[in-house]
């Protein structure tokens, strides 16, 4: 095991404890989308269910949306090959997705919040008590920054969270671990990497730019991804304008 798999595992090991993300006997739905971070995330899962004092249990799940030339011969293989219990869904997502939006724009908010719903249902159906996510540090600091800047919210990417219906508790295991170091292993591992690009969609451009902004400040000060990550947990409502937090304070007795 290469140091940066051991690192890696003790930085999901760490947030799963901080953050209560896996339990005894847990049957985990395993989001695998052919990306990175979601391989990543599915090996070093395998490797801590081998390491936690408790028993838990994974299922990839990968879901077939249509799009042109997604291998899902490719990924069948190798799931098999490498010993993984695994379902590829079918569900063609793609076609609505291209009647519903003019051609040109982006795809990517329709198109994952039909894919979550997929998932949901099929996490009840497998019997999982978890859905694993693969958002890194980065997205949840890009996300922050989205929010912000275009959303007039601040708000990120909770570790641990029910979903609206109810049925289902999503886990994000990857939530502390920088992206830079998920790419190393992800190349180290050699994973089948399925491109993002298959439905020819323009990436979101406001996520791009919020991601080279991010890249900019880091070259100035190497710790803004770290103090951006660090404020998402040290939030102090008093000195912002919450409206329930300032009615409280206006009740308290002046001096």
């Amino acid at each position: 095991m290469s140091k940066l798999q051991k690192r890696l595992i003790g930085q999901i090991g760490r947030a799963s404890k901080q953050f209560d993300l896996l339990a005894p006997n847990d049957r985990v739905m395993v989001a695998v989308s052919g990306g990175k971070d979601s391989y990543s995330m599915l090996w070093l899962l395998r490797e801590l269910s081998r390491q936690t004092p408790f028993p838990f249990s994974i299922i990839a799940v990968t879901l077939d949306q249509g799009h042109p030339g997604f291998p899902s011969a490719m990924l069948r293989d190798w799931y098999t090959r490498e010993g993984f219990d695994f379902r590829i869904l079918t569900k063609d997502t793609y076609s609505i997705v291209k009647q519903k939006l003019p051609e040109g724009s982006t795809f990517c908010s329709l198109c994952s919040r039909l894919r979550r719903g997929i998932l949901y249902t099929a996490a009840v159906e497998l019997g999982c008590t978890k859905i694993a996510l693969g958002h890194h540090r980065d997205d949840a600091v890009n996300t922050l920054l989205m929010n912000l800047l275009y959303g007039g919210s601040i708000k990120s990417m909770a570790p641990r969270l029910v979903s609206d219906d109810g049925r289902n508790v999503v886990i994000r295991p990857l939530i502390t671990c920088e992206e830079a170091d998920l790419a190393a292993f992800a190349e180290e591992c050699a994973f089948p990497i399925i491109p993002c690009d298959l439905c020819g969609s323009q990436e979101d451009l406001q996520r791009k730019r919020v991601a080279r902004l991010v890249d900019e400040l880091a070259k100035e000060n190497p710790h803004v991804r770290g103090n951006l990550f660090g404020a998402l947990s040290n939030v102090i409502p008093s000195h912002l304008l919450d409206l329930s937090v300032t009615r409280t304070n206006s009740e308290l007795p002046t001096e």
